[in-house]
């Protein structure tokens, strides 16, 4: 950003969550034109949230929006289309759900809901945005996901930076790296009191991340058949932990469903955030014939 351009308005949304105090915070600036990388930077670290996104205008030819309304971005004719970079308070990051869901809220509440489209460098996210009754609701579809196996090496240092036993693991959710926009280390716990007392290395658990290009490890409970809970660990952001992580739901919805833990048809229910005193819910829907895996959830204006 040059010395003599304005700075632009900043926002500030939470994702997940129809409360100011629940969900996961983000910064929103919809129109950073004349910012450079340097510049979203010291934004991102300056709100201090897990990420904060940047929106200009999309590469040539990118539109078709969702105007059937179904979150599969294949309706006819152009959507608002938009180039989104993700920025956590230390480094741009690919791909980020809870910020994606707050920009289209905020969004919406400038322009009415519908559909969005918007090029990120994990690919191309399409975001249908439904009101009633007042409130906001803003579904993404990833891009295709995958998974795969974590050496036994790094599993056993991913343990012991959480220091967690491996007796504690539920043996029913084998451990693997999923992938739907950002890569995710999925870890689950045998128990609601294991998920809930984490207290980690910090600098080990980040190191590990970095070596294998780990957003945040996504740790989760099975309450029953298709609810969760969850927790992510983000130190490669700089932060300890993301309340409401929407590209892990993702990735967690496409390791779940490949793993065959939930059926191909399926809405799960994530809840996040409630040891962080940031309650937040997470919906996601897997649909048979389509690998791709929709997040939803409200949004609200932090004042």
């Amino acid at each position: 950003m040059t010395t003599n351009a304005p700075r632009p308005e900043i926002l500030r949304y939470t994702a997940f969550s129809s409360s100011p105090e629940g969900g996961n915070p983000a910064g929103v600036v919809l129109d950073a034109t004349g910012l450079d990388d340097a510049a979203m930077l010291a934004i991102a670290a300056e709100l201090g949230y897990s990420e904060s996104a940047f929106l200009t205008a999309p590469p040539a030819g990118l539109g078709g929006g969702d105007k059937d309304g179904d979150g599969d971005g294949g309706g006819e004719g152009a959507g608002r289309a938009y180039t989104i970079r993700y920025f956590s308070p230390k480094a741009e990051v690919p791909f980020c759900g809870h910020a994606t869901i707050a920009t289209a809220v905020a969004l919406a509440e400038r322009t009415g809901p519908g559909e969005l489209v918007f090029a990120t460098r994990a690919g191309t996210v399409p975001v249908a945005v439904t009101e009633e009754g007042g409130t906001v609701r803003a579904t993404l579809t990833s891009v295709e996901p995958h998974t795969e196996e974590i050496a036994g090496a790094d599993l056993a240092e991913a343990l012991a930076a959480l220091d967690w036993p491996a007796a504690d693991l539920d043996p029913a959710f084998p451990p693997r790296i999923a992938f739907a926009g950002a890569r995710h280390l999925v870890l689950a716990a045998a128990t609601r009191a294991r998920l809930a007392d984490l207290a980690y290395d910090f600098a080990r658990l980040e190191a590990l991340m970095h070596r294998l290009d780990l957003t945040t490890v996504q740790l989760v409970w099975r309450e029953s058949a298709g609810v969760f809970h969850v927790r992510d660990p983000f130190p490669v952001g700089g932060v300890v932990e993301d309340p409401a992580t929407g590209a892990a739901a993702a990735a967690f919805g496409a390791y779940a469903r490949e793993l065959g833990l939930v059926p191909e048809d399926a809405v799960l229910t994530l809840h996040q955030g409630e040891d962080l005193g940031r309650p937040g819910e997470l919906t996601v829907t897997l649909r048979a014939g389509d690998p791709r895996v929709r997040v939803s959830g409200t949004g609200a204006r932090i004042l």
